[in-house]
């Protein structure tokens, strides 16, 4: 679980934008924006744009 403070400053690194803080199925932030996902790995977000994944809404 991400700390409350640390999700408050957060953006996304392509537009800036505001992030959503997931936890179902893994922990992830997204760019609906951007419509890209950085995944969260042992509580350490992974803010690479090359890393993120496509946002696939079902």
């Amino acid at each position: 679980m991400l700390d409350e403070r640390l999700l408050e400053i957060l953006a996304c690194p392509k537009c800036k934008g505001e992030l959503e803080y997931g936890t179902e199925p893994e922990e992830v932030l997204v760019c609906r924006s951007c419509r890209l996902v950085y995944e969260v790995r042992d509580g350490i977000p992974i803010m690479l744009i090359d890393e993120a994944k496509p946002l696939e809404e079902n």
